[in-house]
């Protein structure tokens, strides 16, 4: 007969077995898989603003790959880096509406620094003019082509944000009739949607207008159908810059619903306004026909950037009519006696068109200027057009003209506070910087403050001090919404399996410090920023991470991206 011997444990005392079998079984399913789980990332003890314009909650966030993967209470010592929250708000990253363009990376990537120190973590670029598509003399001096090209050249560089990218009417415009007062021929516009379609196959989100300036301004309602139509096709959008923004505020809004109607497309209109004390009322019938719409079914939104003077080119306070043969050629004539003489009285009088000048009541006072690099302006940047005739001894309308020859940058005075507090109330709005890129070594002279700002504006100004939004709504309409509007659904909100682009900011201290005559100024306040799960700003600074990501429309279509790409 054969034994199988085996070991027997020594026997644990009962009263330990008891005590292990009710620690364990005090445990939740989620504490005993947190108490093995480890994250890339903690952010513990913070006020949850989850972007849903849901109430506020404290709790820890876990991130893991990129993505928001815990919610609830994390212990301390289970991620990897962990940054102490308590006291600042934890929210979705900020969404830029208006970003204008994403070429500054290429060279910097702290060029996004003065984004980055708003929270933002996601830009639109593109309004009407786009990085891509090239015509062959551009593209030699670009080094690419295509929108496919440009995206390719973005994500090898690096990116320290994410980008989605509107294809631009006016792009396509210049480069199939170029700058001239005509509509298409039908091949013209057919090559024109092909170039549309190849933007979206390659991941552009939508077309984006530009109308107040040419050659935009020549294009007819049924031209921009018809290229918006191509976007429609591949589930993008139309956002524009409206025709008008002032005297025909109204006039220009239908046009912008008539083309969502005729192409098939949702519509979001960039940095909504009046323009104009004339044009103040109108606000409140703007804000009507957007809701109008809405209730009806189609499907419109719009943003806005929290500050009375807007900003374009000097130039557009010149009547189009003169940008026929393009600006440079504009510009060569203006020593013309005659020609100035024929400016000033359409600028004096004239009503109907975009006249910012008249928006100002025809007053010098309102219209402060930026981008002078050249003597001898450069020192008066942050100055109005009166006070720089008077420092330089000219005639008013005289140092008008030389700055227009010079380039610079017009930022006039023509809204209101009410109006602003008025839209910034509708659950469809949605904020930007309308400027994009502007720090770093080789970004050019940002002239208006909200390109240092807008966000912390919006934070310190509307909702701590005057209260006209909650915290909740202000982040909803920063993140979620606007997330919504660029077709960005994987993030925008705090929560589980999204992306993780996060904000920690002090509610109590962020604020704008950027001034019309100071607007390189940084804000202050945001403590940290991550984007898909990587510490970009860290203590208020930049820490050189490039994890950002061209976030790519749904009509992106890789094996025909990919040709375009070559």
């Amino acid at each position: 007969m054969s034994f199988r011997t085996r070991r027997i444990a020594a026997p644990v005392p009962s009263i330990l077995v008891a005590l292990l079998l009710s620690l364990t079984s005090s445990l939740s399913p989620t504490q005993r898989a947190d108490a093995a789980e480890t994250f890339d990332v903690v952010i513990r003890n913070g006020r949850i603003v989850d972007g849903t314009g849901s109430p506020w909650y404290r709790g820890d966030v876990g991130i893991r790959g990129g993505k928001i993967v815990r919610i609830g209470r994390i212990p301390a010592d289970a991620g990897k880096t962990t940054i102490d929250a308590k006291g600042l708000v934890v929210a979705p990253g900020f969404i830029d509406m208006m970003g204008q363009t994403a070429t500054p990376f290429l060279k910097d990537p702290a060029a996004a620094f003065n984004l980055l120190s708003q929270g933002i973590t996601t830009i639109n670029a593109g309004e009407g003019v786009s990085a891509a598509p090239l015509g062959d003399a551009d593209a030699k001096t670009a080094g690419w082509k295509s929108m496919s090209w440009y995206f390719s050249l973005l994500e090898k560089r690096g990116l320290p944000m994410n980008v989605v990218q509107t294809v631009g009417h006016t792009q396509v415009r210049r480069i199939v009739i170029g700058e001239v007062d005509r509509r298409p021929t039908p091949v013209e516009l057919e090559r024109m949607q092909v170039l549309v379609r190849e933007a979206m196959q390659a991941g552009a989100i939508g077309v984006s207008t530009a109308l107040i300036y040419p050659p935009a301004v020549y294009a007819t309602t049924d031209e921009i159908a018809a290229l918006a139509k191509v976007a429609g096709q591949s589930g993008g959008r139309y956002f524009t810059h409206m025709r008008n923004e002032g005297d025909k505020l109204l006039e220009a809004i239908d046009e912008a619903l008539e083309i969502g109607r005729k192409a098939g497309t949702p519509v979001h209109i960039f940095h909504l306004k009046a323009a104009g004390r004339q044009n103040w009322g109108k606000m409140e019938q703007a804000l009507a026909k957007i809701k109008a719409a809405r209730r009806k079914g189609q499907q419109v939104t719009s943003d806005i950037y929290p500050y009375i003077n807007n900003g374009l080119g000097i130039d557009a306070l010149i009547h189009p009519r003169h940008f026929t043969q393009g600006r440079a050629a504009l510009r060569r004539r203006l020593d013309d006696a005659k020609l100035r003489q024929t400016i000033r009285r359409e600028m004096e009088t004239g009503a109907g068109w975009e006249n910012w000048f008249r928006h100002t009541g025809f007053n010098w006072d309102k219209v402060v200027v930026g981008s002078m690099k050249a003597h001898p302006f450069s020192q008066y940047n942050g100055r109005t057009i009166a006070e720089i005739a008077a420092k330089t001894k000219r005639d008013e309308w005289a140092t008008f003209f030389e700055l227009v020859k010079a380039g610079a940058f017009a930022m006039p005075e023509t809204m209101s506070e009410a109006n602003k507090i008025r839209a910034m109330k509708e659950p469809f709005i949605s904020f930007c910087t309308d400027v994009g890129p502007a720090a770093g070594a080789t970004s050019f002279i940002a002239s208006h403050p909200r390109a240092w700002g807008a966000f912390p504006r919006v934070l310190a100004l509307y909702v701590r001090k005057l209260g006209v939004i909650s915290l909740e709504d202000a982040v909803r309409k920063m993140s979620a919404v606007a997330a919504n509007e660029i077709m960005a659904y994987d993030r925008g909100r705090i929560s589980v399996g999204l992306a993780a682009d996060i904000v920690v900011f002090d509610p109590d201290t962020i604020q704008d410090r950027a001034t019309l005559s100071q607007p390189t100024r940084p804000s202050v306040g945001m403590k940290y920023v991550l984007i898909n799960g990587h510490v970009v700003l860290a203590d208020g600074k930049y820490t050189g991470a490039k994890p950002g990501k061209v976030l790519r429309g749904p009509g992106y279509h890789r094996r025909a991206a990919d040709k375009s790409a070559r």
